[in-house]
């Protein structure tokens, strides 16, 4: 685990099973992303855990949370009562991210940052429709924004 603290926003990225310089996470750019985004939000004080797990991981969580038998790519679970300051736990399937940038002609490390923008714009009480229009979403506008101003 690492953790990393902006003013009182306080990052934990953990990669479960990664060896020391091994890490194919890409720390730094993923902090940016999620500071960025919180900052963006008007946040000055939370807390967020991301999580990089493999798809049998994730999976599960998929399962026992949403009652969806598969891997995916993202989960986040806002534990904060309305009115507190954001606090949540991200989870991340480093497979499926990996396959989707593939797809998607990306590098993993672009797809992980807009995996971890999502997420945290999920806490934040960002949602999105499943299936049509899902792309048109606030969520996503906002998530695209953000990376293009990191990436730029």
């Amino acid at each position: 685990m690492t953790e990393a603290g902006s003013g009182s926003i306080s990052i934990h990225v953990n990669v479960p099973g990664a060896s020391e310089g091994q890490d194919e996470v890409p720390d730094s750019l993923i902090r940016e992303g999620v500071v960025l985004a919180l900052q963006d939000e008007g946040v000055e004080e939370g807390e967020l855990s991301l999580t990089f797990v493999d798809d049998a991981t994730i999976q599960e969580l998929n399962r026992t949370h949403l009652g969806h038998d598969r891997p995916t790519d993202v989960l986040a679970f806002a534990l904060h009562a309305e009115g507190d300051p954001p606090l949540g736990d991200i989870y991340i399937g480093l497979e499926q991210a990996h396959r989707q940038a593939e797809e998607r002609g990306l590098s993993p490390g672009e797809e992980l940052l807009r995996l971890a923008i999502h997420g945290t714009l999920h806490v934040l009480g960002y949602d999105h429709p499943e299936g049509e229009g899902r792309e048109e979403s606030t969520l996503f506008r906002r998530q695209e924004s953000l990376i293009s101003r990191i990436l730029r």
